[in-house]
């Protein structure tokens, strides 16, 4: 007699018929929204109000600006404006005396950064690399003018270049009658004396950024330059200053920026008089000043935007070129 030893098959287990999907499934009809109402309102408000509030201060004013370089206005009314095309720059060009003074202060203010500062900021990333003792308390103090607004430091300069009770004179002995020093009133001496309290600031600022740049270098490359009997000097200058190619990429167009848009400073210590004139300072007295000649300041405006698209928008297409690469 012969037994069957087939197991009979297991049953399915039950699905529960309450209505809900089974766990571990998706429905079967609609989906899960990702984002409720509310979310997208509060997204909407956080990306829509600082963008309209670019495109009203910034573009459009940058665009208002350009209009107006064509006309001739004295801010009162908008039908007092007048079109007068090329005016504006051919005056500019030829029968201004501050504008290619201040032109050629832009041009030493940024000499002066690129020579001055910079490599110092260099130098002190690279002590500051070797993790050396106390480092975070010497980058915070280095940073610590780059943090403050550039008003403050002028008026701290200012206490500095004081004939009377500065620090300068004092140290020097230059704060006696008959032999004072007047670091800010003098035509040959303020453009450099204004020159220095940037440079303070701005030394940190490229100190910051150079240092971030040795963060990036590999490792591996100092190591393989010490085995092969390399200095220090020897591996800063033939491997790691060329692996900081895209911080002095960086360095150059935020150099050139700074020397561009100079103003608070200046505008400080004398308001662009006696030796100091500066792009910046011309079209403020232009537009704000006691005769506003709105039109005529807008067209300083324009060339100085001119000046600063030409360095800014090669670096921007040379920085997609490398991502796209990427």
């Amino acid at each position: 007699m012969s037994t069957d030893t087939t197991k009979p098959p297991k049953a399915a287990p039950a699905v529960p018929t309450t209505g809900t999907a089974p766990v571990g499934r998706r429905p079967a009809h609609g989906h899960a929204r990702l984002l409720t109402r509310r979310d997208r309102l509060t997204l909407g408000l956080m990306a829509g109000v600082p963008t309209l509030l670019h495109v009203a201060l910034v573009w459009l004013t940058a665009l208002a600006s350009i209009a107006l370089a064509f006309t001739t206005w004295d801010g009162i009314g908008f039908d007092s404006i007048e079109w007068v095309g090329l005016r504006n720059f051919r005056e500019l060009f030829t029968s201004n005396p501050q504008f290619w003074p201040a032109v050629e202060h832009n041009l030493i203010w940024f000499a002066v950064l690129i020579v001055l500062p910079t490599p110092f900021g260099l130098f002190l990333a690279v002590q500051l690399d070797k993790r050396i003792r106390y480092s975070r308390v010497y980058q915070t103090a280095f940073f610590l003018p780059v943090v403050m607004s550039l008003a403050v430091v002028g008026f701290v300069w200012q206490l500095v270049y004081n004939p009377d009770t500065g620090l300068i004179n004092s140290i020097i002995g230059a704060n006696e009658p008959g032999h004072y020093i007047d670091w800010i009133g003098d035509p040959d001496l303020n453009l450099w004396a204004i020159l220095v309290a940037a440079s303070w600031r701005h030394a940190g600022y490229m100190m910051i950024l150079y240092l971030a740049g040795l963060k990036s270098v590999d490792p591996s490359l100092r190591e393989a330059s010490a085995l092969d009997g390399a200095g220090e000097w020897q591996t800063f200058r033939n491997v790691v200053f060329p692996a900081l190619r895209p911080t002095n990429t960086v360095v150059l167009v935020v150099t050139i920026i700074e020397a561009l848009r100079a103003f608070d400073l200046v505008f400080v210590f004398n308001k662009g008089a006696q030796g100091t004139e500066l792009l910046s300072i011309l079209v403020t007295n232009n537009i704000i000043g006691e005769s506003s000649r709105i039109g005529y300041g807008s067209a300083i405006a324009v060339v100085l935007l001119v000046i600063s698209l030409a360095v800014i928008i090669p670096y921007l297409i040379a920085t997609f070129r490398k991502e796209r690469r990427a």
